[in-house]
Protein backbone atom coordinates (compact mmCIF):
# COMPACT_ATOMS: atom_id res chain seq x y z
CA UNK A 1 0.00 0.00 0.00
CA UNK A 2 1.54 3.41 -0.99
CA UNK A 3 1.53 6.19 1.43
CA UNK A 4 -0.79 9.19 1.49
CA UNK A 5 0.59 12.36 1.31
CA UNK A 6 -1.14 15.57 2.44
CA UNK A 7 0.19 19.28 3.42
CA UNK A 8 1.87 19.44 6.59
CA UNK A 9 -1.26 21.66 8.04
CA UNK A 10 -3.71 18.96 7.25
CA UNK A 11 -1.76 16.07 8.26
CA UNK A 12 -1.09 17.87 11.83
CA UNK A 13 -5.12 18.83 12.06
CA UNK A 14 -5.64 15.10 11.68
CA UNK A 15 -3.51 13.83 14.20
CA UNK A 16 -4.61 16.72 16.31
CA UNK A 17 -8.29 15.17 15.81
CA UNK A 18 -6.40 11.69 16.30
CA UNK A 19 -4.95 12.59 19.41
CA UNK A 20 -8.19 14.34 20.74
CA UNK A 21 -6.80 17.37 21.14
CA UNK A 22 -8.75 20.76 20.28
CA UNK A 23 -5.72 23.08 20.51
CA UNK A 24 -3.83 21.93 18.33
CA UNK A 25 -6.53 21.13 15.95
CA UNK A 26 -7.12 24.66 16.29
CA UNK A 27 -3.65 26.04 15.78
CA UNK A 28 -3.51 25.02 12.41
CA UNK A 29 -6.04 27.04 11.23
CA UNK A 30 -5.50 30.40 10.42
CA UNK A 31 -7.53 33.42 13.39
CA UNK A 32 -10.22 34.32 10.68
CA UNK A 33 -10.51 30.57 8.98
CA UNK A 34 -13.56 28.57 8.54
CA UNK A 35 -15.06 24.77 8.80
CA UNK A 36 -18.20 24.09 6.71
CA UNK A 37 -19.54 20.95 7.54
CA UNK A 38 -22.12 19.96 4.99
CA UNK A 39 -23.17 23.52 4.57
CA UNK A 40 -22.99 24.77 8.13
CA UNK A 41 -20.37 27.50 8.08
CA UNK A 42 -18.34 28.13 11.64
CA UNK A 43 -15.79 31.39 11.01
CA UNK A 44 -13.12 31.45 13.32
CA UNK A 45 -11.94 29.78 16.59
CA UNK A 46 -14.48 29.97 18.79
CA UNK A 47 -17.03 28.99 16.62
CA UNK A 48 -14.84 26.20 15.31
CA UNK A 49 -14.21 24.97 19.01
CA UNK A 50 -17.96 24.69 19.51
CA UNK A 51 -18.17 22.58 17.06
CA UNK A 52 -15.53 20.56 17.45
CA UNK A 53 -17.03 19.92 20.89
CA UNK A 54 -20.18 19.14 19.87
CA UNK A 55 -19.45 16.96 16.73
CA UNK A 56 -15.94 16.18 16.32
CA UNK A 57 -13.35 15.86 18.78
CA UNK A 58 -15.95 15.98 21.66
CA UNK A 59 -17.67 13.31 19.92
CA UNK A 60 -14.12 11.09 20.23
CA UNK A 61 -13.77 10.91 16.35
CA UNK A 62 -11.48 9.25 14.62
CA UNK A 63 -9.82 10.06 10.96
CA UNK A 64 -8.19 7.37 9.06
CA UNK A 65 -7.15 8.70 5.80
CA UNK A 66 -8.04 6.05 2.27
CA UNK A 67 -6.95 8.60 -0.26
CA UNK A 68 -5.78 12.39 -1.22
CA UNK A 69 -5.40 14.07 -4.00
CA UNK A 70 -3.72 17.64 -4.32
CA UNK A 71 -5.64 20.68 -5.49
CA UNK A 72 -4.83 23.84 -6.31
CA UNK A 73 -4.98 25.45 -2.88
CA UNK A 74 -4.45 22.42 -0.80
CA UNK A 75 -5.94 18.76 -1.22
CA UNK A 76 -9.17 16.79 -1.08
CA UNK A 77 -8.58 14.27 1.29
CA UNK A 78 -11.17 11.00 1.84
CA UNK A 79 -11.24 9.52 5.18
CA UNK A 80 -13.08 6.57 7.01
CA UNK A 81 -14.59 8.21 9.99
CA UNK A 82 -15.50 6.41 13.04
CA UNK A 83 -17.23 8.72 15.88
CA UNK A 84 -20.00 8.38 19.13
CA UNK A 85 -21.75 9.85 15.85
CA UNK A 86 -21.65 10.01 12.30
CA UNK A 87 -19.28 6.93 10.91
CA UNK A 88 -18.37 6.38 7.42
CA UNK A 89 -16.48 7.59 4.54
CA UNK A 90 -16.09 11.30 4.29
CA UNK A 91 -14.83 13.62 1.87
CA UNK A 92 -12.95 16.62 3.11
CA UNK A 93 -11.58 19.43 1.34
CA UNK A 94 -8.63 21.40 2.90
CA UNK A 95 -7.86 24.91 1.76
CA UNK A 96 -3.94 25.50 2.85
CA UNK A 97 -2.92 29.53 3.23
CA UNK A 98 0.93 29.19 3.68
CA UNK A 99 0.96 27.17 7.05
CA UNK A 100 -2.08 27.56 7.95
CA UNK A 101 -5.43 26.09 7.06
CA UNK A 102 -7.91 28.65 5.70
CA UNK A 103 -10.62 25.83 5.75
CA UNK A 104 -11.84 22.60 6.15
CA UNK A 105 -15.17 21.77 3.87
CA UNK A 106 -16.87 18.44 4.49
CA UNK A 107 -18.35 17.49 1.66
CA UNK A 108 -19.77 13.95 2.42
Amino acid sequence: MSEVVVPAAVTRAIDAVNDRDTDAFLSEFAADGWIDDNGRRFSGHGEMRAWSDRELIGANTRFEVTSSEPTETGAVVEIEVTSDGFNGFSRFSFDVEGEALRSMTIMA
